[in-house]
């Protein structure tokens, strides 16, 4: 393909500007900029800035709506500098009189990554189930999307996807295009359609453009470019739909992805000098220790968090459930404590703040709701771990109310099951069955609920697999060798039921 910035230049730029002012003009519908910091989008939006500065004030009157996503655990590095970006696009968008507005979107507490990953104990990503992609990313953007639906009819997402990034990527680009139009339908949202300025750019074509052309908003592209040597990474894209690419192949991205067997972006940037890293890679790679087939069980429950056991095909193999609670908790140390030693280290005002006070609410919500927490593990695991850090403000823990039980009743209920022989989770269970519907007038549902808690599996591991070897009829000297999970069962579903 030739080179579309080097050769004849000027006369193509002018082109790109015509054609992006031409459609921009064309009717009423508002843009929507997908910009995540990198070379590609960052391309995209000063040939959209560049080209729409050109026209008189008077027709900059259709809304061109800035949005990056944040997934709560970008790459600090990346994170600073996209904030920073913005914060310099909305000023120079008042001062430039451009009709530019930024806006930063981001999951809902209870789809974050933590309060899934430490509150419902979801086990780390992998390559063949990436719960994350969807709640972190997909979701948030196509809310955004959608809002503007709604208010406008229909809208153009400006995105700066290119055909030379994959096959996948120009399949997927010539299957949604419209015939006789420059615009293509989106994969998946009604009234949403899709324009992507630099879509026949290359790589060198990107680069190029950018070393020769100043931002607009006043970054120095040059950091940029030191950003991704230093990184040795590719872009990781506002994720609108799945066939957007992943970030999960050493590209800037989450900072706790586990897709891929070594994060060689986060590496890369420590290796450059970002030593104020290294407790994120060690944090990320103990979570992908957690993956190690031989080693599941060590860290993830026996059952699905619906209470029940599955078994792999027909051997004696359970499929793991969530994490447990024990491996819960000490992930939420290890965070607190990954936390405090990045904030020691890091230069003045890039210390990311990795949780934050709702994600930990929510934690503490959930495990007192779900998992019985009698002891209220989340306020004093965060007291313990992070003290009076001036750097750190605690949330203001929501009070319980008057019947919640405490560390003491869980103590005393231990004792009383051990003695009995009965399950302490049952008990904890129907204890919570029965607070659920103190003081209503009308309990006729307390019945099956407390009858669905006698259906759940509340026999340990080895009973349960013993069980199933009779049922099979398999000794324990036939045992399968450990193979990977992955291998043999279909991808982790959280809530339960397998997922297709």
């Amino acid at each position: 393909m030739k080179n579309i910035v080097r050769e004849d230049g000027a006369a193509r730029m002018k082109r790109i500007h015509d054609d992006i002012r031409e459609i921009y003009l064309a009717d009423a519908r508002p843009w929507v900029v997908g910009y995540s910091g990198g070379k590609d989008s960052t391309t995209a939006l000063q040939l959209i800035w560049s080209a729409i500065s050109e026209l008189d004030k008077e027709r900059r009157t259709k809304p061109i709506y800035v949005i990056s996503s944040d997934t709560l655990v970008e790459t600090p590095v990346v994170s600073n500098y996209i904030d920073v970006s913005l914060k310099r696009i909305a000023q120079a968008a008042v001062e430039q009189d451009m009709p530019v507005i930024t806006h930063k979107v981001m999951p809902e507490v209870d789809k974050s990554f933590w309060v899934n990953l430490i509150g419902r104990g979801y086990p780390a990503p992998s390559r063949r189930f990436r719960w994350c992609t969807e709640r972190l990313k997909i979701e948030p953007a196509n809310d955004f999307i959608r809002s503007r639906v709604a208010e406008f009819g229909e809208v153009v997402m400006v995105l700066g996807v290119r055909r030379q990034e994959s096959a996948t990527r120009a399949q997927v680009m010539s299957l949604h295009s419209i015939e006789g139009s420059r615009l293509s339908k989106h994969s998946s949202l009604l009234n949403a359609f899709v324009y992507a300025p630099i879509a026949d750019f290359s790589t060198d074509d990107v680069w190029t453009y950018l070393l020769q052309h100043a931002s607009p908003w006043g970054n120095d592209n040059r950091d940029l470019v030191a950003m991704y040597r230093n990184a040795a990474s590719g872009e990781c894209p506002l994720v609108v739909d799945t066939s957007t690419p992943s970030c999960g192949n050493s590209r800037f991205g989450c900072w706790v992805c586990t897709v891929v067997e070594r994060d060689k972006a986060m590496e890369a940037m420590i290796d450059s000098g970002e030593d104020w890293l290294t407790p994120l890679l060690e944090f990320r790679d103990m979570l992908a220790e957690t993956q190690d087939p031989k080693r599941k069980l060590e860290f993830r429950d026996h059952r699905r968090r619906t209470g029940g056991v599955s078994f792999i095909g027909d051997t004696d193999r359970v499929m793991p459930g969530p994490y447990t609670m024990d491996f819960r908790r000490t992930l939420l140390r290890r965070l607190l404590e990954t936390q405090r030693a990045v904030a020691a280290e890091a230069p003045p005002g890039e210390a990311p703040i990795l949780i934050h006070p709702n994600e930990l609410q929510e934690i503490r919500r959930l495990w007192r709701t779900e998992r019985g927490d009698w002891e209220d593990s989340v306020p004093r695991i965060v007291r313990e771990t992070l003290g009076r850090d001036a750097k750190y403000i605690e949330p203001d823990w929501v009070s319980e109310d008057a019947v919640a039980f405490t560390a003491e009743d869980g103590e005393l209920l231990n004792g009383l099951c051990e003695e009995a022989d009965v399950p302490v989770e049952l008990v904890m269970r129907l204890l919570d069955i029965e607070r659920g519907s103190h003081g209503l007038k009308r309990r006729h549902g307390v019945h099956t609920r407390i009858e669905d808690a006698f259906r759940l599996e509340w026999r340990d591991h080895d009973a349960v697999v013993a069980e199933r070897r009779l049922a099979i009829g398999m000794t324990a000297a036939n045992d399968a060798a450990i193979v990977d999970d992955d291998e043999l069962e279909l991808p982790f579903d959280p809530d339960g039921e397998v997922s297709r």
